[in-house]
């Protein structure tokens, strides 16, 4: 207990401002814990997968269905999910969703025992688009459920302390992994570090399902939308101007998300040592922003604090591409962290700032379709545009085209 109270204090410090009470501080351990658990999971799974089906011999397109196959499911279902979480008690939904996405995980641990190389891959999309299917409620329903367990003042800090955590975990994590995969051979390491990703998303459920919403926060399901399925009315109203910044963001975010594992695996021959300690070093940087987030946003606001982050964000694949080498890798790492730290706490606070608490259902269902709307087509044109400029001058190309759309954040949104 006095461990647990001593990590508390860390994490909740008063910093001048009035004691949280008990029942927000309980629900701010756990959404802590959450993150803790799943940075596991983030650090082995979500991390080497692209390099593992990349080393099982994907091509391009297929890195690129690893993010648009489930940007395609969620844009089918975002409406109906957000309809049906409308009539659930928030924390049962979230814990449901959570649970049946994250049994997906499960399955990689044993796919190399049955099946040749070429059919992994297309196991491995095949369970990523189905992990999609309660994922999109889950996403939606988390992202309600913050704002619903976490008063306004505080989400800044709440945010930052969460991805502080992600970070520290992630590193460590990471170079656990890397040692696995140099120590075990090809591909029991990756089954190796696929179990402990199933542990971490376990755990993370467990956490999630005991975040309790405040009496006060409380309240029936909302009744069904009358007949609307999307409210439009919305897109008119500041909710349009942040989707609209948001959505260029996103859609340079994946046009170079499916070349980052061709390009360290194919072009700079990195390996799985190397990549485990960028990437390390990536985190380093994040739980730096990640500290920075609280103190920045209350300085400048969020929507400046997202721009800032695009635009360090859009320094990662330039400097890259730029430097051919191990070390640019290496130095392009740090730029990708902070800029992440900063841009993906930032972003879903200017968000929900901006609509209120009874527009935050039907807002954060657009939300949901423009980041997945720019998840499809930006991998898919990103695959595309590998194959025609090029995976190193297509980096360039988006990169660039990261850093307009920080500029864009800034005047426009």
């Amino acid at each position: 207990m006095r461990r647990i109270r001593d990590f508390t204090r860390f994490f909740m410090p008063r910093l001048g401002r009035p004691i949280v009470p008990a029942i927000y501080r309980a629900n701010f351990l756990h959404f802590y814990l959450d993150i803790a658990w799943f940075a596991i999971t983030a650090a082995t799974a979500m991390s080497f997968v692209g390099v593992f089906i990349t080393r099982q011999g994907a091509s391009a397109f297929q890195l690129g269905l690893l993010s648009a196959g489930p940007a395609v499911v969620n844009l089918l279902i975002s409406t109906a999910a957000g309809q049906w979480l409308e009539r659930q008690p928030l924390e049962k939904a979230v814990l449901r969703t959570a649970v049946f996405t994250r049994l997906t995980y499960l399955p990689w641990v044993i796919l190399p025992f049955f099946l040749p190389p070429a059919a992994q891959v297309w196991a491995l999309l095949a369970l990523t688009v189905l992990a999609a299917i309660p994922g999109a409620a889950l996403n939606m329903g988390f992202n309600a459920l913050f704002a619903e367990a976490v008063p306004g003042e505080w989400r800044g800090f709440v945010a930052g302390r969460r991805n502080a955590l992600y970070a520290v975990i992630f590193i460590g994590v990471t170079l656990l992994a890397g040692w696995i995969l140099n120590t075990l051979p090809f591909p029991l390491g990756y089954q190796a570090i696929f179990a402990l990703a199933v542990l971490g998303a376990a755990m993370s459920t467990v956490h999630l399902g005991l975040i309790k919403l405040p009496p006060m926060e409380k309240a029936a399901p909302a009744a069904p939308s009358k007949g609307r399925r999307l409210r439009w009315d919305l897109l008119r109203g500041p909710l349009g101007k942040v989707l609209a910044a948001l959505l260029i963001f996103h859609l340079t975010l994946f046009l170079a998300a499916p070349l980052f594992s061709l390009y360290m695996v194919n072009d700079l021959r990195l390996t799985d040592s190397q990549i485990s300690f960028g990437t390390a070093v990536f985190y380093v940087a994040m739980l730096a922003g990640s500290l920075s987030l609280d103190g920045l946003a209350r300085r400048w606001g969020n929507q400046k604090v997202t721009a800032l982050g695009a635009f360090f964000f859009g320094c990662y694949p330039l400097v890259m591409a730029l430097w051919r080498s191990v070390w640019g890798f290496m130095v392009a790492s740090p730029f990708g962290g902070l800029g992440w730290g900063l841009a993906s706490g930032a972003m879903i606070n200017w968000l929900l700032e901006r609509v209120s608490p009874t527009e935050r259902a039907a807002s954060l269902v657009w939300y949901n379709l423009a980041i997945n709307g720019a998840m499809l087509v930006g991998s898919l044109l990103g695959s595309a545009g590998g194959e025609w400029l090029g995976v190193r001058t297509a980096l360039l190309v988006f990169g660039g085209m990261r850093m307009l759309s920080a500029l864009y954040i800034l005047k426009r949104g």
